[in-house]
């Protein structure tokens, strides 16, 4: 089968290396190269990187305009395959494709449409997630569903750990929906309009902690922005990441409840307790503005008033 395949980020490349393996990639279209970091310079995306490698050739266009569909409706691909690409595609770009589209999205559709599924379930606090392979549709992530696999969650996954496994088991199962598509025995099944939840595009700071938040609900943004964009307080005027923590629970008897954001305590065996509209967290990991990543206790053999000190604010 002709492919075009359409991908950007990570998540993406365990589908177009599986992918490679048993079709004819014509082309892999991935978002233009960006400016980032302090140097300004130009980053490829790791779809580009992994279909260089490939040897694939990679279609980088600012819009799919007709110069482009041109281009790609000379290549005669039979099917597009889509994973994290970032664009809804055209009726005029779909219709290119004699088989369709088909693309993988990483939760258990209809629930959590758009571009943040992964950290939307931790951030939830869901009991499942998954990934799902539906058809292409005009409407973002409306298409009728081709399969889908369920992820129990275990309630101690970051969003890095959860996109390497998702991506993986969907190129699996991507990969096994297309060998039934050419054997023309998949049943679509449409997606219930009643169950349609959205999740929205992440910013660099939808990490900021407010600790009049549970200490059950920071503990999962801390792992649903890990590792990106991070999640962080200020102290002392000082950007302040927390890397890693858990609930340590409600304040000892022994230790009167404080104001959300006050650091009550060191706990050798289980880190620095700070206070939250709802209980106690246990800080393990931190850094502090331009400094290197820290243990709880090495971060406050450095820091002697880190105890009792009020976390918050802005810089």
């Amino acid at each position: 089968m002709k492919i075009l395949f359409a991908g950007t980020p990570e998540i993406a490349v365990p589908t177009l290396e599986l992918l490679k393996q048993n079709h004819d990639i014509v082309g892999v279209l991935t978002n233009p190269d960006r400016l980032q970091g302090r140097g300004r310079k130009f980053s490829e995306s790791p779809v580009k990187q992994k279909a260089r490698e490939l040897d694939l050739p990679v279609y980088q266009p600012e819009k799919l305009d007709q110069a482009f569909r041109d281009q790609i409706s000379r290549l005669k691909p039979n099917l597009l395959v889509a994973v994290a690409y970032g664009k809804i595609f055209s009726r005029k770009f779909l219709d290119l494709f004699p088989g369709g589209g088909v693309n993988l999205h990483p939760s258990l559709l209809p629930r959590y449409r758009g571009p943040s599924p992964i950290n939307a379930a931790i951030l939830n606090g869901d009991k499942e997630t998954g990934v799902t392979i539906q058809k292409l549709a005009l409407e973002m992530d409306a298409g009728d569903i081709l399969a889908q696999q369920i992820y129990l969650m275990k309630g101690d996954e970051t969003t890095g750990d959860l996109t390497r496994y998702l991506g993986d088991a969907g190129a699996a199962l991507l990969a096994d929906v297309l060998e039934r598509l050419e054997k023309n025995i998949v049943q679509p099944v449409p997606q219930d309009p009643d169950k349609v939840s959205f999740c929205r595009l992440i910013d660099k700071e939808a990490g900021l902690i407010d600790w009049n938040e549970s200490a059950s609900y920071i503990e999962r943004q801390i792992r649903a922005y890990d590792p990106w964009p991070g999640t962080f307080t200020f102290f002392e005027g000082k950007k302040l990441n927390i890397l890693k923590a858990r609930v340590y629970g409600e304040a000892d008897t022994a230790e009167e409840v404080k104001d959300p954001g006050e650091v009550v305590a060191l706990k050798k065996k289980t880190g620095i307790l700070i206070q939250t509209g709802e209980g106690l967290l246990a800080v393990q990991m931190l850094q502090l503005q331009s400094k290197k990543a820290m243990d709880f206790l090495s971060f406050c053999n450095g820091t002697r008033n880190f105890i009792g000190a009020r976390l918050g604010g802005n810089e």
